[in-house]
Parts: C-alpha cells; structure tokens; sequence
C-alpha cells in the first residue's frame, strides 16, 4: 500500500487532494498547522498531525515513522499581492518550508514529490502561459514557488528524487477559506454577500483570470504519480475559459440569489490578465471535460450557505505597510 503525506491537507485544495488518495487505497498522513486550514476539512480516513513544516525535527521524526511513498506539498501561504509585504513570512513558510521537506524526502527515501505551484511564477504579459515561457514573477510569492520548482530540479539531478509540478490557477469550490480577505477573489464575493455588504473590486475590474473548479484539478493531482510520462515535469491545470472580475461578480450574486452589489476600490498592482495553455497536461493526462464557472460557483455558493459566513481575519504582522492598497493599510499592524 501507498503511503502518502499531504502537507495542507485541512486545507480547500489539500483536503479534496486527500480524499482522492485515500479513493485511490493510499495511507494518507495530513500535515496542517491550521493557520488556514480546519479540522473538519480533513477526510475520515486520514490520520491528521497538526505541525508545522518550519519544526524540521518533526517532519524528519514522521518520515521515520511512516517510510512515505509519495508527498503532496500543498501547504502554502497564497496570498500573492500581500506577499510584497510580508517577505520574510512568504519565504519562511512557501520556501524554507519546503526545503525541510526535501531534505526529509531524500533522506528517507520517497519516490516521488508533488508540488502544486503557481501562475504566478509567470508574471505579467504573457498570455496565454506555458510550460516553457521563461518565468519573470511579479511578486515575493512566485519568486518563493519558482525556487522551490528550481529546487525540485536539482534535487532529482543530484539525489533521483522524482518529482511532478502543477501550477493552477485561481482554484475556488467548497471548503475554501472564504474567511481569508487577501485571496480567492470568489470565496471573498461569497463572504461579503453573506453579510450583506457589497462585492469589492480593486480597480475597474476588467482583471481577466480563468477561473477553476476544484473538482478539475483534485483528482488529476492525486493520480498523477501513477503516469510515468508525468514524473519530472511541470504542467498547467485549470479552466480555460477567463472572466473578468467584472463578470465574476454577476455569475456569483446570481448564484448567491442576492442583487450585485459592487464597490470599486482604488487598483493595486497585480497581473492585469493571466490564463493559461493546458495542451501539455492534455497530451499526458487526456483531455477531461471541465466545469463550467456558472456550474462551479453554483456549487461552491450551495456549499457556503449550509456552513454560514466567516469572520474576515486580518493579518497580524505586515512587514512592511509603504504602499500597502488602503483599505489593507487601515487594518495593517506593522511587525517588529
């Protein structure tokens, strides 16, 4: 039997990974600190450690324990545009984390590590994104999973470890964090709706993003160690089809059943527009159907109203609050 370690897996997209693997017969062990994560999200089945990838003693103690097949590193910090502000946490968390699991992964022996990456290792201006666009990220975020792609590649020159790389793309579906004001622009609408605000927009909202249903890319991730052609390479997944947040807003106050509502605050820097080309993952996966962003957030929207609205937590230690978007500086507590 397979026994997979599933870093963030009380996570949105570690939890729905996880519960594919144990679907697959796998041993699943979830690694959360809970700083994004809920206890409820994990899958019945999978024996839950609460502990943080920074304790490089205890990673190190599990993989002696439980001699891991496979490891699904989704354990992230996501908020690209908050990143520029809190460097040393981005880089704490998304790569000195990680590196505490590579050198666990090859000292005891695992075959093979997932890593879900990002678009945002692309940076701006190049659409659509592929594989084999040179990387120029915008922001401390996609530096930080850039590294770690980079890491992943010399590991496996130098040590054998195997190694699959995924960059989605604004993931949403049940069980996301909609509490998190900094990221998943859909679960952010859903939670503003709940409370009978309005739907804040950053700049005119003609931002294009294509936006993916969890269920596109769960399963295919899971799966994936068991595609030799897959094994140390980097694919795109995620829906094909952008939407301007503009458009975001109305198909989510429809399936919210609320009137659309929107305040447009002032712009922040991001990527103006950012899809990508999925002809590589189709070519070794096969081409799957996908779901629609009407059919997707009518789901998510019927999944957020049994679990009620959350209280948007504000981070506590902005690093740096010069240029911080407004209505983030009014919240900011700066750290020491």
């Amino acid at each position: 039997m397979a026994v997979s370690l599933v870093t963030g897996g009380a996570g949105f997209m570690g939890s729905h990974v996880a519960e594919r693997l144990l679907g697959m017969g796998h041993k699943v062990v979830v690694l959360d600190d809970l700083s994004g994560g809920f206890i409820e999200n994990v899958p019945q089945g999978a024996i839950f450690i609460q502990g943080s990838l920074l304790d490089h003693e205890r990673i190190d103690t599990l993989f002696r324990k439980y001699s891991f097949t496979y490891v699904y590193h989704l354990a992230a910090y996501a908020a690209e545009s908050l990143s520029h502000f809190i460097k040393r946490f981005n880089y704490n968390n998304n790569l000195i984390g990680s590196a505490n699991l590579l050198n666990a992964a090859v000292n005891h022996g695992a075959q093979c590590l997932v890593f879900t990456s990002s678009i945002a290792v692309y940076g701006a201006g190049q659409v659509p994104m592929r594989e084999d666009t040179v990387p120029v990220p915008e922001d401390s975020y996609g530096i930080s999973k850039l590294a770690v792609e980079q890491e992943l590649r010399v590991t496996h020159e130098m040590f054998g470890l195997d190694y699959i790389i995924f960059r989605p793309h604004n993931v949403y579906g049940e069980r996301q964090n909609i509490g998190d004001r900094y990221r998943n622009v859909v679960g952010i609408f859903m939670n503003q709706l709940l409370q009978g605000k309005s739907m804040t927009i950053f700049g005119d909202g003609s931002q294009q993003r294509a936006f993916t249903h969890i269920d596109d890319i769960a399963p295919l991730i899971a799966a994936s160690v068991e595609n030799p052609a897959a094994r140390n390479q980097i694919f795109n997944v995620g829906a094909d089809t952008p939407h301007s947040i503009n458009e975001l807003a109305t198909v989510v106050a429809h399936a919210m059943g609320t009137p659309c509502k929107i305040e447009h605050l002032d712009a922040r820097n991001e990527v103006k527009i950012a899809f990508s080309d999925h002809s590589k993952a189709e070519r070794v996966f096969g081409t799957r159907g996908k779901v629609p962003l009407e059919t997707g957030v009518r789901k998510m929207a019927d999944w957020v109203k049994k679990h009620g609205a959350r209280e948007s937590s504000t981070f506590e230690n902005i690093e740096i609050e010069r240029n911080l978007p407004p209505s983030w500086a009014r919240l900011a507590k700066v750290s020491g």
